[in-house]
């Protein structure tokens, strides 16, 4: 036995013998444990209705899997919360995963929330919309939509046969006469009258009535008045409601799998393959097929399919309401707990099926083959990805590939609307979830200072990611940035890195080489000679994508922010005047100009306006510099 240095310190004893110890303290309370390695690093959290029992099968000294015994032999302490109930267990479980991502817990890593459609009702004629977030505008919702393109597409088809309006409150206030919208036939102009308020109404009802499946209602409902208006010699109109009736027609035809005998259910299916899984998540609701999303949920270093399917229903349905139905591939691992979780997240009861036969089954391999069928072609896709990141290691002499890239650029026009914007990309190609917009706040954005510019997105980035793990134990950090420069970019944020002690992440600065010529980017590192690399190196190709995506996010926000600011008015910064009053006086006055001019009289003839709110008004134009 070899004897130890006088200052070295045993290393603390790890695997069974700890978890035995800690069953002394232990009682049969439902709770939480963590399970930590000697780095008191989180390695797993898990739920327990018997702590004690729970806790005693670690204990053992055989029968585990590969991946719990691991798991086993790398803990060197535990913790323990209780709990009044198995079920405030598992939400608190999920929560801890969701806070330390154990490396041996199965996680959700894609938690972008899903848009919906609503019809306002804060407005006498409601306007048809996208909407992602928090449910706080007065209104009908529908949803969730798998996508953008899926909720577009059916906003499309719902202009077409509805004829409800798409524009803001404040275009609608301001129309003197129809728009495009209105002689495309997407609209029926409310806006100037071309449609009163009971008629619109009725294609507000029409539309609800459809988005919760009652088509045969809305189809019947529109052949009777195209019957009545032909019996009436109203040609006119009975052509354009024959137009609704084909449109909507070609709206039912066009929606894909469309179950008779499921009104509403998410289809969740599950395919494992080499320690990776794909989950495909159809969402039924009105008896249509509002889009699927695929998932890659890290599988914990080996879970099997139960624990991730049980993983993936809790953290999935955290922030989300779930539907009276989930139809499932593979079992969970406590399907009654599971259950009664989800229904109190509803208020409802929620029901989890596994279907053997009939439409619901089919529904379920449908799902299934599409997560199948993803999983293979990501996988195909990440060994390309790999060898690329590789290839970049070794272009640019990095220790190792890198897991993260960030990759930065600027976008203003002479100084107005500047915006900073990060990219990510890593072995699974770019992690859109995780791009970051930047608004430019200091006057390097007014002074079209690039260097400026620069220096406050990366300041800004890495003070937070000090922030929020100083530590470094979540893969937040970049192993490598790509900025979009050459060596006076480089040297900025250099600078900035070594002010904020950050001293080993990798950059690189890439420049448009002789004039400007895809191909011949050259590229700057910190104390070393440019460099570039051959024109048909897939590398170079790699780099180019990674630059031109960095661009394509920058410029999208700029243009977004600029079409934000010709939109806005100065009744924008007036104090107590929102969205309701901000209508009323423009309707009223005409523009923000008139406002601008007008009288207290003027002002409290508005309807909604105050004496006092006049005042604010009134002065607020008339007292400013």
């Amino acid at each position: 036995m070899t004897d130890l240095p006088p200052d070295a310190a045993p290393k603390p004893p790890t695997g069974q013998e700890v978890i035995q110890a800690h069953l002394k303290t232990l009682d049969s309370s439902p709770g939480v444990y963590r399970m930590l390695n000697a780095a008191s690093e989180v390695l797993y959290v898990g739920k327990a209705n018997n702590l004690r029992a729970r806790v005693s099968n670690y204990a053992r000294p055989s029968g585990h899997s590969g991946r719990i015994a691991r798991m086993i032999q790398e803990t060197a302490s535990m913790m323990f919360l209780t709990t009044r109930t198995e079920l405030e267990a598992l939400l608190l479980e999920q929560n801890l995963i969701k806070q330390l991502k154990p490396r041996y817990n199965v996680l959700l890593r894609d938690d972008k929330s899903f848009p919906n459609i609503l019809i306002g009702k804060e407005h006498p004629f409601p306007q048809l919309k996208k909407h992602r977030g928090k449910k706080t505008e007065k209104g009908s919702y529908f949803g969730p939509f798998a996508s953008a393109g899926a909720v577009n597409r059916t906003l499309n088809q719902l202009q077409k046969v509805f004829l409800l309006r798409n524009c803001s409150d404040s275009m609608f206030d301001s129309r003197t006469r129809p728009c495009l919208q209105y002689q495309i036939k997407r609209c029926s102009a409310p806006c100037v009258g071309k449609v009163d308020g009971p008629g619109y109404a009725t294609l507000v009802a029409d539309a609800e009535r459809f988005l919760e499946g009652k088509t045969t209602t809305v189809q019947a409902n529109l052949a009777a008045e195209m019957s009545a208006a032909s019996e009436a010699m109203e040609f006119e109109r009975a052509a354009a409601l024959r137009d609704r009736i084909k449109a909507l027609t070609q709206v039912q035809q066009g929606q894909g799998i469309n179950p008779r005998g499921v009104a509403e259910a998410d289809v969740v299916a599950l395919h494992l393959e080499g320690g990776q899984a794909c989950v495909q998540v159809f969402f039924i609701r009105a008896n249509q097929s509002w889009g699927n999303r695929d998932f890659y949920p890290r599988t914990g270093s080996g879970a099997e399919e139960p624990e991730i399917m049980e993983a993936f229903l809790t953290q999935f349905y955290d922030d989300k309401e779930p539907p009276r139905l989930i139809l499932l591939s593979h079992p969970v691992e406590n399907p009654d707990l599971v259950a009664e979780a989800l229904s109190a997240r509803a208020g409802r009861k929620v029901e989890l099926a596994i279907p053997q036969r009939g439409e619901k089954a089919e529904l379920v391999e449908n799902a299934a083959r599409n997560a199948r069928e993803s999983l293979a072609r990501r996988m195909a896709e990440s060994s390309t990805q790999n060898k690329l990141l590789a290839g970049l290691a070794e272009a640019f002499d990095l220790d190792a590939p890198p897991r993260r890239i960030e990759v930065y650029d600027n976008a203003h026009i002479q100084g107005t609307n500047a915006v900073g914007g990060m990219i990510v990309a890593g072995a699974e190609g770019f992690l859109k979830s995780q791009y970051r917009k930047f608004n430019i706040k200091s006057e390097a954005g007014a002074n079209s200072d690039d260097f400026g510019m620069m220096r406050e997105v990366l300041t800004r980035r890495f003070e937070r990611l000090l922030k929020e793990d100083p530590e470094r134990k979540t893969d937040a950090w970049p192993d490598l940035l790509l900025i979009d420069g050459g060596a006076g970019q480089v040297s900025a944020v250099a600078g900035i890195l070594a002010e904020l002690g950050i001293e080993d992440v990798a950059m690189v600065g890439v420049a448009k080489g002789i004039d400007r010529d895809a191909g011949k980017e050259e590229f700057y590192r910190e104390g070393l000679p440019v460099m570039a690399l051959q024109r048909n190196d897939p590398v170079l190709y790699f780099v180019q994508r990674l630059r031109d995506e960095a661009h394509r996010w920058a410029n999208g926000a700029h243009v977004a922010k600029r079409a934000k600011a010709v939109s806005a008015t100065p009744l924008d910064d007036v104090p107590g005047v929102g969205a309701a009053r901000k209508r009323a006086l423009l309707a009223h006055f005409g523009s923000a100009k008139a406002v601008a001019r007008a009288g207290l009289a003027d002002l409290t003839a508005v309807d909604g306006i105050s004496e006092a709110m006049a005042r604010t008004i009134h002065d607020f134009f008339n007292t400013r510099s």
